[in-house]
């Protein structure tokens, strides 16, 4: 093989190598997110790998542009080329395709996001996320045999302090409504796998809905930067059938020594 190829090559396949190191075989097909657990989730990562994939296409068509010219056009001779001001069908070329590249983009994410924010008018369960500094707490204000039911975190450096993260417990297959609320400063509810986030503003309320969620165990934390323990604002999701839903709920509401669960706002 010629030599010269050769090294052009390899010139090529180390710099994608490189990139590569930082992806699992899995990170590939969605670009490095994580799979989807809801339908709002795979309508996110839908328009996040469609993104990917357009910004790829425009990369390699700019690029290839580039270097074609460089190589088209590359000096021959000591002959001059001629001038000119502007060349019009070039000129419309790179005004209407970024044009029509943009709509395509605003159209999908708008829709998307008309998708993502839509609230039913009867969710089947209706969770109020408290963040304070520097922990979760979940009230259940419309949720079957949790209804009434409260969880709370307490902040700690480690249990021996008194720290204990929250624990919020959810049926799978349910059209969840979350009500976020804070009492001191910013904070923001995010599990990773919800492939959404958005943040617990003092003084009003943000709303949010999952039309399901895949039952497993998810880790989640805080995404906004509260305060001096925003660290500490760890927190696991627990998505279960709802025969064992209902199973750790009543598990809960018995718990009258751990201060974890209070039931109607009072300790049991």
């Amino acid at each position: 093989m010629d030599p010269k190829r050769v090294r052009a090559r390899t010139a090529l396949l180390v710099p994608l190598l490189l990139l590569l190191t930082g992806c699992s075989r899995e990170d590939i097909p969605n670009f490095g997110w994580p799979h989807a657990i809801t339908p709002q989730g795979q309508r996110a990562l839908d328009l996040w790998k469609g993104s990917s994939v357009a910004g790829l296409v425009v990369m390699i068509a700019v690029y290839g542009l580039m270097f074609w010219a460089a190589w088209a056009y590359r000096k021959r001779d000591d002959v001059v080329p001629a001038q000119v001001g502007y060349n019009l069908p070039v000129e419309v070329l790179y005004t209407v395709i970024p044009t029509i590249i943009v709509a395509f983009l605003f159209y999908f994410t708008a829709r998307d996001e008309s998708y993502i924010d839509k609230l039913d008018a009867k969710p089947d369960c209706t969770v109020n996320i408290v963040g304070f500094q520097w922990a979760w707490q979940y009230n259940y204000t419309d949720c079957g045999t949790a209804t009434g039911l409260s969880i709370i975190g307490r902040p700690g450096r480690t249990a021996a302090e008194g720290g204990e993260l929250s624990h919020l417990i959810l049926p799978e297959g349910k059209v969840i409504r979350f009500v976020e609320t804070s009492p001191d400063v910013i904070h923001s509810w995010w599990v990773p796998d919800l492939l959404f986030k958005r943040d617990v503003v003092p003084g009003r309320q943000n709303t949010f809905q999952v039309d399901s969620i895949k039952a497993g165990t998810y880790k989640g934390r805080c995404a906004e930067l509260c305060g001096e323990f925003h660290s500490r604002m760890l927190f696991t999701l627990t998505v279960a059938p709802q025969s064992e839903f209902d199973a750790m709920i009543a598990a809960a509401k018995a718990d009258t020594t751990s201060g974890r669960y209070t039931v109607n706002g009072s300790n049991q």
